[in-house]
């Protein structure tokens, strides 16, 4: 079996890759949605980040970069080297880090984004969430994509797979409308409010 990070950087490459175990059948990943220039929703989303900004997973850097563009102190991090580099090639500043080992600036950040479900990073939210809370200063805001109303915070084990290449299995969550508000409550962060941008949805989160 291939790592996850290596499919992924040979779908950003334009290889045809598939999610497998999110449902019944493989869906495929969506990194055109990735590699786009932002969008009005995107934007919508990024107006919730006030001040030094951490985006915490961010694939090949639509968001770090659209956010650089605008003037504003932000640093990408992710684990795929590849997007890493395309992130710098947008004219973001990225470095490789997991976000569970050491990062620049902690305790300090103003913001932390966590755009395109990024809070399922690892299977467990709450985790998740107070590795972040610990990585804002005080006062400072998580944003967080999450899913529509009516879909329950769940865990998951999920796969890449490349022609016919599958990955090792990785965790993965989903967190809804419904539920992020206790699973911040449980790491230790204030829910401020919850919007709907378009089709998507995001809350801001709050460092007490």
């Amino acid at each position: 079996m291939r790592s996850a990070e290596e499919l992924f950087a040979r779908a950003l490459r334009g290889e045809p890759c598939v999610i497998v175990g999110l449902g019944d059948q493989p869906a495929p990943l969506p990194v055109e949605e990735w590699l786009r220039p932002v969008d009005a929703d995107d934007e919508a989303i990024l107006r919730h980040c006030v001040g030094p900004t951490l985006d915490i997973g961010c694939g090949p850097g639509r968001m770090t970069a659209a956010l650089t563009e605008a003037g504003e102190v932000v640093l990408g991090i992710d684990v795929v080297p590849a997007a890493v580099a395309e992130t710098c090639s947008r004219g973001g500043v990225a470095m490789r880090r997991d976000l569970f080992g050491p990062l620049p600036g902690e305790g300090r950040w103003a913001c932390a984004l966590l755009a395109d479900g990024n809070v399922g990073i690892g299977g467990d939210p709450e985790r998740l969430l107070g590795r972040v809370r610990g990585l804002l200063g005080t006062g400072g805001r998580a944003i967080v994509e999450v899913a529509g109303p009516g879909i329950p915070a769940v865990s998951l084990s999920l796969c890449l797979d490349v022609g016919g290449s599958r990955s090792q299995p990785f965790p993965w969550a989903l967190v809804g409308t419904d539920g992020i508000e206790q699973v911040a409550t449980d790491a230790g962060l204030m829910t401020r409010s919850v919007h709907r941008h378009g089709e998507r949805w995001c809350a801001v989160l709050e460092a007490p």
